[in-house]
């Protein structure tokens, strides 16, 4: 089993019981660090590719250590004129230890909340078509308006402000 998950940016296919060596994290040695940006898992049988992230995964590691990088050298030069510039650094990197791949109940439940939002906002559409009598217009946003407008099958309300949408709705009421 595998996947491919994101850490700080940059994508790693990793496996469990795997070494990692990635740009510093900030957190302290032995730590447990887990990651949700999961972007892919292969695990023989089944196979998922998110859009962009597979909600629901949770890739688990453990920080063993931090350490430096090899020495990195920049040298810029430019001919005939003389100018040479040496530099160089070592980056900071942090070694972990992928302990598990699996399914997460937390994010699974994050996701069906925000399913379950959209089903709301259907029903109020509902109670504005049945109850247009008593409704406050003017705590309504314009996009609200407009689609009372286009469900009402006023022509120009594109192009209506909302005072002028307020008045052509409660006009046909």
């Amino acid at each position: 089993m595998f996947a491919v998950v994101e850490i700080s940016g940059q994508q790693f296919k990793v496996q469990k019981d795997q070494k990692l060596i990635v740009n510093r994290l900030d957190e302290k040695e032995g730590s447990k660090i887990s990651f949700e940006n999961v972007l892919l898992i292969d695990n023989g049988d089944e196979f998922s590719l998110g859009t962009p992230k597979i909600d629901g995964y949770l890739v688990e590691a453990r920080l063993i250590k931090h350490l430096r990088g090899k020495k990195v050298v920049v040298f810029k030069k430019k001919r005939r004129k003389g100018y040479r510039v040496k530099n160089g650094h070592k980056q900071d990197l942090s070694e972990i230890l992928i302990e598990s791949i699996s399914r997460s109940n937390n994010l699974s439940k994050k996701g069906k909340v925000n399913k379950a939002t959209p089903v709301k906002n259907n029903s109020k559409k509902i109670k504005v078509k049945e109850g247009q009598e008593k409704i406050n217009y003017k705590s309504k946003t314009l996009i609200e308006l407009r689609e009372i407008a286009k469900s009402e099958k006023i022509s120009g309300y594109s192009s209506m402000k909302k005072d002028d949408l307020i008045k052509s709705i409660s006009s046909l009421n």
